[in-house]
């Protein structure tokens, strides 16, 4: 018998937005970058086409909108053939179980995230002391406690390869999470690199809520290793991708992208890393 799905006791509606919310963004032909509150989620696939992948599922509450933001770009009715997650915090699954009862497909995570998918582990606490602003004070009211997503749920190949988006292969870059993935596609560089670096500084309230573009490690406040988060920095920096969408700021191009990769790589310590707190 199929477990019931649940999330944890904790998983509530967060009442912080950004200015950008709502609003989409073409990144490629068949890569659009969706704004639900404070996070992204990545629409794969060409509109014409009808087949298509959701890369991650938002924040509590927000099964609707992206519901809506996908039949805005797919069509009445549409239906992705599956969803990716690029991790398990709530931010990135807040939705997810409304949205696999609403289209009946699989999900696909990395293996070191099953135990936060599955109900079996919680993410170590936000710290709420660490360096960085509001946001980061805000912490302690983040959901941790983790989701199960029962048999619904499946594991990625061990070989890089996602069985529902053929031209795109999945690169472990753990430091945010144990299981954290990022997705490239070779053909034309393009990056959706979850919450592995942001092009916003996630910790300060003013620039969430502005956008404003920088290219920053990953939120500090439910970061707990840092050095592999750093490998992991390192290793999206030497795939030189053209585009990104990350789960966090809006999508970034060209030399803003390059010269903020190296300038993250070379810098991480002073950039990322924070001076106090975890």
């Amino acid at each position: 018998m199929e477990t019931e799905m649940s999330y944890g006791n904790d998983y509530h509606y967060l009442p912080v937005t950004s200015l950008e919310s709502g609003a989409g963004q073409e990144v490629q032909p068949d890569l659009f970058s969706q704004t639900i509150q404070i996070v992204n989620v990545a629409l794969v696939g060409d509109p014409g086409q009808g087949e298509w992948v959701l890369v991650d599922a938002g924040m509590p509450k927000s099964a609707d909108a992206i519901i809506a933001a996908c039949e805005r770009r797919f069509g009445a009715n549409s239906r992705p053939n599956g969803i990716v997650l690029t991790h398990g915090h709530f931010d990135h699954v807040g939705a997810i179980i409304e949205l696999v009862r609403h289209w009946d497909v699989p999900v696909f995570a990395h293996e070191l995230e099953m135990p936060y998918l599955t109900g079996k582990q919680s993410y170590s606490a936000p710290d709420p002391t660490v360096e960085g602003g509001m946001v980061a004070k805000m912490s302690m009211i983040f959901p941790i406690e983790p989701i199960n997503l029962g048999q619904r749920v499946e594991k990625l190949p061990s070989d890089g390869t996602i069985p529902i988006m053929p031209q795109w292969r999945w690169i472990h870059t753990p430091g945010h999470t144990p299981g954290h993935i990022s997705l490239f596609r070779e053909s034309d560089s393009s990056l959706i690199a979850g919450d592995a670096f942001v092009t916003v500084k996630q910790d300060s309230l003013y620039k969430v809520v502005t956008q404003e573009q920088e290219i920053n490690g990953p939120p500090r406040y439910l970061t707990p290793d840092w050095q592999a988060a750093w490998e992991s920095v390192k290793k999206l920096q030497a795939l030189s991708p053209a585009v990104a969408v990350t789960g966090h700021g809006l999508p970034i191009t060209g030399e803003l992208l390059s010269d903020g990769l190296q300038k993250l790589d070379d810098e991480f310590d002073q950039i990322a890393i924070p001076d106090y707190g975890k």
